[in-house]
């Protein structure tokens, strides 16, 4: 409305040729379109209506990606990259900085034709290192003013409306009879609003709800507003227009608004308002349709970023494409950019809005979003007329619901008829959901909310217990929804905000989780030096915690470190070290898997005789535990080092014996995979007719357990076997499966054990073998897959 002027002008801009061009260049980046224009002004709107006449050009999608935060703070380059990877399909890696990350996005389109909505830039270094390298791109930039510092790029400024529209924006809330009749009066209200859209919405929004005022009403009403000089001149008349709007409120209402300055990003939805404000779903439902009515919220998905128009391009079948669809909408700015014009209508104040019983029409789960222009003007009302501890009783309820939502969304994930599930029947419906699904939409829906909360829960300083609570509660969720390894990059960020916790209130056990958390992440992600530098770490906390199991798990997670670095004297000595830990406190399943990764790095360090001694007590302990499996797989360690140590015969004898005992336990994968190796070591010997006859059995096996798991698809291994098919590896060498992997306990602190070591086969040094109980694996390659610590639950 009022923006043809501007919107011939951008698309004008495309077609311009550019310096590139004029110069015989190919253009080597993306064309960037600005739009320039100070909050409330509608820059974003138009960006909006911009993009949606542009998308069907871009096959491969539009997307949105707000670089500012709500209270002013830029938003690091690092985030959103990763989260407009997230949408695009790509999986990236836990902790990378920014400059892997837009290095990875601009890898990602460079062949890809994308829009993208860069909104509310703080600066020119955000929006390129964001650009894309590929002139079939088109970036569309909203900011105050110009990109000072990136070249070919001409601003368009958007100021206030023009009479004749500003009087139109209004003529949709307040009905042509009040314009009609009054058209002076109409003029000096839209000049008195600057023609800034905002401001317009929120007089409009007045006007509909007081169908018995007229507009010369309202115009008193705002010269009767004193001036403010600590308020800018070009953003007097939508604070004017806001003053007056929220005057207007009941007290009851106006409290419930001005608490929305608390709610992460400006997201609300009916359960942070009821949070926030100490009232039923029901009302706080309610009071939001109200509000957005009146144009103090908008209807629509918060969050930094977001796709619009068609689904970006992801991989077939990923958790990453099922993200980026799920999280496919268009998210229109309202009519102006600052709030959600309904049109003519007056909407119902909130008396009359509903009552405790009764939802509103859109229902609890519907989304609003504070525009960020009032989001200032918000917060100032918030602390000039609430105390300060009014303010932060408000914040401790909304993080407690949050908590409590999390908990519910984990927990659905459990089978039904559990204990949780069944506790969890017994509240509220309002903090429960109706289904495993449900609560993972809720959970995706809400994730940059969740997020945002836990990061200024833990800025905040003064509510660090339910800080902590939070986290824990988020890492929970995720971990169940989407699994450990997809939601790693948020569980690294999760896990550094406990770290800050910690190191702030002197928790040395919570400070030692955390290190060993984000230590495992970066091993996971191929930074072996980093992650020892915070095993360090983690083994000081942990000795000034007092708590040897942390400091035994640094020592093991250390020499698993040096393990991937090929450092086998120093992994050998930390493991060493580990095990005295183990073997003082009598924890027996743990001295047997430190038994076998001591036994794989001696192998590898050609220590042979020394490695056969750790493999046969790693082979005795899980007898003594009665783990049959890994009592197999301790054998055919044995077995191996033999072979490597010039003693094929017995090697043979040992083999023979893993068989069996794979046979007792029962577990076909296991004893598969070991017939192969035996077939391969009769091979050696000179028996290719033995040979044979193992090598049938073994394929039968394999044969009639694909048959048996094509016919009851979905059901889970046997414990303890291998995973995947033997020749590719899984049987974990120390006794462990070979894909164990510790899930975080509810009573918080330590939890899990550590997967096996070295699950593969061990050659002399700088050869690699492919052998059926292990992947191929050579000097320097170790299959680690260190032990994940809780470094949050301590709470709850």
């Amino acid at each position: 409305m009022g923006r043809q002027r501007e919107l011939k002008e951008l698309r004008a801009d495309i077609a311009r040729a550019g310096l590139d061009t004029l110069a015989g260049r190919k253009p080597p980046r993306a064309r960037i379109l600005l739009i320039a224009g100070g909050p409330g002004s509608g820059r974003t709107a138009l960006a909006g209506q911009l993009v949606s006449d542009l998308a069907r050009g871009y096959r491969d999608g539009v997307l949105r990606a707000r670089l500012t935060e709500p209270g002013g703070e830029p938003v690091p380059v690092e985030r959103v990259a990763r989260d407009l990877l997230a949408l695009l399909g790509v999986a990236t890696p836990a902790g990378a900085d920014a400059e892997e990350l837009s290095g990875l996005l601009r890898t990602t389109l460079a062949d890809r034709r994308v829009l993208l909505l860069l909104d509310d830039a703080a600066d020119a270094e955000q929006v390129d290192a964001l650009l894309p390298d590929n002139h079939a791109c088109l970036v569309v930039a909203v900011a105050r003013g110009p990109l000072t510092g990136i070249t070919d790029v001409r601003p368009c400024t958007v100021g206030g409306l023009d009479t004749k529209s500003a009087i139109e924006l209004l003529d949709g809330y307040a009905g042509s009879v009040r314009i009609t009749v009054d058209p002076q009066a109409a003029e000096t209200l839209a000049e008195l609003c600057g023609g800034l859209p905002a401001a317009l919405v929120l007089a409009g929004g007045w006007l509909a709800a007081r169908p018995m005022s007229s507009v010369a009403d309202l115009t008193k009403r705002l010269r009767a507003v004193p001036e403010n000089p600590l308020i800018p001149a070009d953003q007097w008349p939508l604070a004017r227009a806001f003053r007056v709007a929220y005057e207007a409120l009941p007290a009851g209402a106006a409290r419930i608004l001005r608490l929305l300055a608390l709610a992460p990003l400006g997201a609300v939805d009916a359960q942070t308002a009821s949070a926030l404000a100490g009232c039923s779903v029901a009302t706080a439902q309610s009071l939001l349709e109200y509000f957005a009515a009146a144009g103090f919220v908008r209807e629509g998905a918060g969050g930094l970023v977001r796709s619009l128009g068609p689904a970006p391009r992801a991989a077939t079948g990923s958790a990453s494409a099922a993200r980026a669809a799920a999280t496919t909408q268009y998210g229109a700015e309202a009519g102006a950019g600052a709030g959600t014009a309904r049109g003519p209508g007056r909407p119902s104040g909130p008396e009359e809005a509903g009552g405790e019983g009764a939802a509103g029409t859109g229902g609890p789960d519907r989304q609003y979003e504070v525009p960020g222009c009032l989001l200032p003007l918000l917060a100032a009302v918030l602390v000039a007329e609430d105390r300060p501890a009014e303010i932060q009783l408000a914040r401790a309820r909304m993080l407690e619901r949050t908590v409590r939502l999390l908990h519910a969304s984990r927990v659905a994930t459990e089978p039904e008829g559990s204990a949780a599930r069944r506790r969890l029947a017994g509240r509220p419906r309002a903090l429960r959901f109706p289904s495993p699904e449900a609560a993972g939409a809720w959970l995706l829906d809400r994730q940059p909310a969740l997020l945002a909360a836990a990061r200024l829960a833990v800025a905040d300083g003064d509510l660090d217990t339910l800080a902590r609570r939070l986290v824990a509660a988020l890492v929970r969720a995720l971990t169940a929804h989407r699994g450990a390894e997809e939601a790693a990059p948020e569980l690294y960020g999760l896990h550094g905000l406990v770290l800050d916790v910690a190191g702030r209130r002197g928790l040395h056990r919570e400070r030692a989780a955390a290190l060993l958390n984000l230590a495992d992440l970066d091993v996971r992600t191929g930074r072996p030096g980093e992650a020892l530098a915070r095993y360090r770490e983690a083994l000081d906390a942990g000795r000034l915690a007092g708590d040897p199991y942390a400091v035994a798990r640094a020592m093991e997670s250390m020499g698993g470190a040096h393990q991937e670095l090929a450092d086998w004297p120093r992994a050998a000595d930390w493991y060493g070290r580990a095990l005295a830990q183990r073997l003082a406190r009598d924890e027996r399943a743990d001295q047997a898997r430190l038994y076998g990764r001591l036994g794989a790095v001696l192998t590898y360090e050609g220590r042979y005789g020394e490695a056969l001694r750790n493999w046969r007590a790693a082979a005795a302990g899980y007898r003594r535990l009665g783990d049959l499996p890994g009592h197999a797989r301790a054998l055919s360690e044995v077995a191996r080092v033999q072979e490597y140590a010039g003693r094929p015969q017995e090697s043979l004898r040992t083999c023979e014996e893993a068989v069996d005992w794979a046979r007792r336990a029962g577990d076909e994968r296991l004893l598969a995979a070991l017939q192969l190796r035996l077939a391969d070591t009769l091979d050696r010997l000179g028996d290719p007719a033995a040979a044979r006859l193992h090598r049938a059995a073994a394929e039968k096996l394999l044969r009639d357990r694909r048959a048996a798991e094509a016919g009851g698809r979905g059901e889970g291994e046997p414990k303890g076997g291998a995973t995947g098919t033997p020749e590719a590896g899984g049987a974990a060498g120390d006794g462990t499966d070979g894909d164990a992997d510790s899930d975080m306990d509810d009573s918080g602190g330590f939890s899990g054990g550590v997967s096996g070591g070295d699950t593969g086969g061990v050659e002399g040094p700088g050869t690699a073998v492919r052998d059926p109980l292990g992947a191929a694996v050579g000097a320097g390659q170790g299959a680690r897959e260190g032990l994940k610590a809780t470094s949050t639950g301590q709470d709850t």
